[in-house]
């Protein structure tokens, strides 16, 4: 799953906010062990080290807990998982709502907008409603 990063903000950080997307979906669980430095690094085309310093901001937040012997495990602090999915969802909300106003629509047309493509039959994303965006994970050689 190599991914094109912006320019605008180092890769670390993107990392980061992608590893964090995949805990609050339940791509990885709570509990999970997660994959190592250089498997990340090779799955997203990208410098072990830069992995490294994205798990360390994981770390730092509570949501990746490292085990000297077993590697990183994702939290299972329901609190601190439905906090961390609200602080994305706000971001994405205020990106959204960005693109919206420099697109000329107000704050109606906008939530109007935000109601028809979000209805209960139908979601934007081609996922069942209620269901996480779960790709598939990458083969392990396992």
């Amino acid at each position: 799953m190599t991914g094109s990063f912006d320019a605008d903000r180092p890769i670390y950080q993107q990392l980061a906010h992608r590893f964090r997307e995949r805990i609050v979906t339940g791509y990885w669980q709570p509990g999970e062990r997660m994959a190592s430095v250089r498997d990340l690094a090779l799955e997203y085309g990208v410098n072990p080290n830069t992995v490294q310093r994205a798990l360390a901001e994981l770390e730092r937040e509570g949501l990746a807990i490292p085990e000297r012997t077993s590697g990183r495990f994702i939290t299972e602090d329901e609190v601190l998982l439905r906090s961390t999915k609200r602080q994305l969802a706000v971001e994405a909300t205020e990106e959204w709502a960005k693109r919206l106003r420099a697109l000329g629509l107000n704050r109606a047309e906008g939530a109007q907008l935000a109601a028809v493509v979000w209805t209960d039959n139908h979601e934007p994303n081609g996922h069942e409603p209620g269901k996480p965006d779960k790709p598939d994970k990458p083969d392990k050689g396992e």
